[in-house]
């Protein structure tokens, strides 16, 4: 018999990871899984409440689970990724980071720009890359299955917009994906 209580999805540099938490309300067991991957196991916790804290990805990203009452043998499951709730995160992180998926040769690559660090990362790996000033901004350069790939910065001219990041393979532009 399982006690899977909650399922999340989480979207990282290094990946989409899903999280997955069983809470025994009657044996006080909790488990933390990350991708299938068991992290946390405690048995007979008495306090049914509290916080389960373990990190996530490559990148070892801070993650908690917090487990509320909300009235008799009820309770409310709640992650936080670095502190914040994972809807800020995730609000966050559309704010810091550009998503692109690629399809070269049928194989599908999920290219994610850190735009704070301008560091790339291509399926769960961090790419080496070469930036270089042009005129009307800077382009940072990689290479992805033997494809040269060119991620664009310019201006939009625009103060609310700031900076647009467009990535470019064979000389084409990939459309940014929606996480």
């Amino acid at each position: 018999m399982t006690d899977l209580v909650a399922v999340w999805e989480v979207a990282l540099s290094d990946g989409v990871h899903k999280i997955e938490f069983e809470h025994g309300t009657t044996s006080g067991k909790r488990v933390v899984y990350v991708d299938g991957k068991e992290e946390i196991r405690r048995e007979w916790m008495f306090k049914l409440v509290g916080k389960e804290t373990f990190t996530v990805g490559a990148t070892k990203t801070k993650a908690a689970i917090n487990i509320d009452a909300v009235g008799g043998f009820a309770y409310e499951y709640t992650l936080e990724i670095n502190g914040k709730s994972l809807k800020k995160y995730m609000e966050n992180r559309l704010k810091t980071t550009n998503t692109w998926i690629l399809n070269l040769g049928g194989t599908d690559y999920r290219i994610v720009l850190e735009k704070d660090t301008m560091d790339v990362w291509c399926n769960g790996q961090k790419m080496e890359t070469a930036g270089e000033f042009v005129e009307d901004g800077t382009e940072t350069h990689f290479t992805v299955a033997d494809r040269s790939c060119c991620i664009k910065a310019v201006s939009s001219g625009k103060r609310k917009e700031g900076i647009i990041h467009t990535l470019i393979v064979d000389n084409r532009e990939i459309p940014e994906a929606v996480e």
